[in-house]
């Protein structure tokens, strides 16, 4: 067999080993969110309040939607499946398993959104009146 004829058949047998392995990887993507919560803290939230379960809830969604494009920007590459999967798949799955836990914990607790409007009012802190000291 010719060399290039080697090199030829061994790039295209890395290409379907890639191939196969983004199709194999892609079906464990579909199984990540029933797993999802098997990989967080069940009582993690169990403490928090309303206003800490807002926070933590806006965080990890900012932070899945964040993953989620780490991916998608991961596919369009040659490999990207691949890539994608073992970049961050791991990490996704947890972040999801948590937002999972944390809105159960806010359904428990009947916790609701608060306003965007209804900002805590700051006032500055007043000073004590200081009278001056009696003359002698």
């Amino acid at each position: 067999m010719p060399a290039s004829l080697s090199l030829s058949f061994r790039a295209c047998c890395a290409v379907a080993a890639l191939v196969a392995a983004g199709f194999v990887l892609s079906g464990c993507a579909g199984m990540s969110e029933t797993i999802a919560p098997a990989f967080a803290d069940p009582a993690k939230y169990e403490l928090y309040d309303c206003k800490q379960l807002e926070a933590e809830r806006k965080s990890l969604a900012t932070r899945t939607a964040e993953l989620q494009r780490l991916m998608d920007k991961a596919e369009t590459g040659a490999g990207g499946a691949v890539v994608s999967e073992l970049a961050y798949r791991n990490d996704y799955v947890a972040v999801r398993g948590q937002a999972q836990l944390a809105d159960e914990a806010w359904r428990r607790n009947r916790c609701r959104e608060t306003p965007p409007n209804a900002a805590p009012a700051t006032t500055a802190p007043q000073r004590p009146d200081i009278k001056p000291a009696p003359k002698r």
